[in-house]
């Protein structure tokens, strides 16, 4: 009884600890998607959580006070007197505040409390990020700026050229020598798995001058076969060692019995070990398709920031150095980043713990 009420305790810590997790990961997530459809002087101006409606002072009726009133002295409002800077911060009386609408004009708000929410929606923050035409934005002050769009769709489909080919080469040359590594025997096996093993604590760093000389050589820098190569490289040892604790924790007696019955090896992977390990191709799928799509540094070297090749992490950088005020776009084109990796996860979800605990049972 003790136990089993030991149980029921330590799975409630666990549901909790798993949905404060999920709150944590979801809350910026949903203020991202939020900004993104707001407008520019609404996201400049507000927080996002202001679409929620909230107590917050409105404008009841406007006050014009006379052209003459001499702003560095006492301001009478109302007969009461107040200085300039209690009315640009905002002052209180009787459960209403006064500020400046237009100071210049003389013109004041006498604003209340009342429920209020920003439900102002665009779809202008997209078009202006995935289009390259110019387009006009209110800012704040009443003010509209022209900006030029930022073309985000031909990098959204450049990094579809790179990620899908850079997922798929890996994996499948990976589980080709996860079996190799698993179930044959070969002179210098075990060397070569330790070299492979030991390959996963060599920063990609160390190897990116070299490589890129090479490349320069053979003219493959700035194409996409060479950033397929490239990945593919960096990602081989881990796939490969993922795929080994996957396929060689599979019944001995499956494979002899294929053997009996005249199999060659290649019939005996792709009849058996890939139907088998679709759940752990899936869990190593997600990691190798979420580090290709939001890598950086290995596109910059290999591939170049040219509008032509340019990936969607290098369009997003740029716009996080040239236009780091601009939330609106910057939300956006963040937002359109992230579309395809949380399709690719939920799509493979349902594999991704069978995956991940392929190797840790003997089956």
């Amino acid at each position: 009884m003790l136990r089993r009420k030991g149980l029921r305790k330590s799975k409630w810590l666990v549901n909790t600890v798993l949905a404060i997790i999920c709150l944590i990961w979801t809350i910026p997530t949903l203020g991202l998607l939020v900004s993104s459809i707001r407008p520019a002087a609404d996201i400049l101006s507000t927080g996002w959580w202001k679409v929620v409606p909230h107590r917050a002072w409105t404008t009841a009726e406007q006050l014009q006070l006379p052209r003459e009133t001499d702003l560095r002295g006492p301001i009478e409002v109302g007969g009461v007197t107040y200085t300039d800077d209690q009315l640009r911060s905002g002052v209180e009386q009787d459960g209403k505040r006064l500020i400046w609408e237009n100071r210049r004009a003389r013109l004041l708000n006498v604003q209340e409390k009342g429920w209020v929410a920003n439900t102002q929606f665009t779809t202008q923050n997209y078009e202006t990020v995935l289009g390259g035409k110019s387009y006009s934005i209110t800012m704040p002050d009443g003010s509209t700026k022209t900006e030029k769009g930022s073309g985000m769709s031909r990098s959204f489909w450049n990094t579809v050229a790179v990620t899908v080919p850079a997922t798929i080469i890996p994996i499948f040359i990976a589980s080709f020598a996860a079996y190799a590594f698993a179930w044959l025997r070969f002179p210098g096996r075990r060397t070569l798995f330790v070299v492979i093993i030991a390959l996963l604590v060599v920063p990609l760093q160390v190897a990116l001058i070299p490589i890129l000389r090479d490349y320069t050589a053979l003219g493959l820098n700035g194409t996409y076969f060479g950033i397929w190569l490239a990945h593919t490289a960096f990602g081989l040892p881990l796939i490969t060692y993922f795929m080994y604790t996957s396929i060689s924790q599979l019944p001995r007696d499956l494979f002899e019995s294929a053997f009996m019955d005249g199999a060659s090896n290649f019939t005996i992977f792709s009849k058996l070990i890939l139907p088998l390990s679709v759940p752990s191709l899936a869990s190593i799928s997600i990691f190798q398709f979420l580090w290709v799509w939001n890598d950086y540094l290995v596109s910059l070297i290999f591939l170049g920031s040219q509008p032509e090749v340019q990936v969607l992490s290098m369009n997003i950088a740029n716009l996080v150095g040239s236009r780091g005020n601009d939330w609106h776009l910057l939300t956006a084109a963040a937002f359109v980043s992230m579309l395809m990796p949380l399709t690719v996860f939920f799509a493979l979800q349902k594999y991704f713990v069978r995956g991940m605990l392929g190797g840790s049972v003997k089956g």
